[in-house]
């Protein structure tokens, strides 16, 4: 008898997550001396006290190598300008392409990129064929406002922002 689990294609799964659209952000560690990155675009906001957040990342991945439980690692949100280093840090390596970083705390940190955050890692869970990166927010920063990468339906695309005519003042839940 199938369970519910065996009876989802992993195909079909893909196309579903692929209707999610998300920012795209390099984490990035020191490996061996040296900066190293990571793509990922599951990334998320945890909690605002203690400030965490999350990334998941494949086993196989070689983060997964060199950052453990109490190392830093670096979040570093994509503009729409730096799609090169997206494709970089995602595998497809292009050696012509030079990333520039600042340090914080020992931790690399792409220049230009929108945002900045420096994490410790507090807990680590596997979750199938991935483990999920918990870590408290040591350091933070905003960097230039500019359109964000993003990443919907297995392409980089452009987003057009607007104020919408009815503003939201929020309440209660959510940020």
């Amino acid at each position: 008898m199938q369970t519910k689990t065996e009876s989802i294609d992993a195909a079909t799964l893909r196309a579903v997550m692929r209707r999610f659209a998300t920012g795209v952000a390099v984490v990035s560690h020191m490996r061996d001396g040296l900066p190293a990155g990571m793509t990922a675009n599951a990334f998320l906001s945890v909690s605002l006290t203690p400030p965490l957040i999350l990334v998941s990342v494949r086993k196989a991945s070689m983060f997964t190598k060199h950052v453990a439980l109490g190392d830093r690692y670096g979040v570093n949100f994509l503009a729409e300008h730096q799609q090169r280093l997206s494709a970089h840090f995602g595998g497809s390596r292009d050696d012509g392409l030079q990333p520039r970083f600042s340090h914080w705390g020992g931790i690399p940190l792409l220049d230009a990129s929108l945002a900045h955050i420096v994490a410790r890692v507090v807990d680590i869970h596997p979750a199938g064929d991935h483990s999920l990166y918990i870590a408290e927010i040591e350091y933070l920063r905003c960097g230039d406002e500019a359109a964000p990468l993003i990443f919907y339906s297995g392409n980089y695309k452009q987003l057009n922002t607007y104020e919408p005519p009815v503003s939201w003042h929020g309440g209660g839940e959510g940020w």
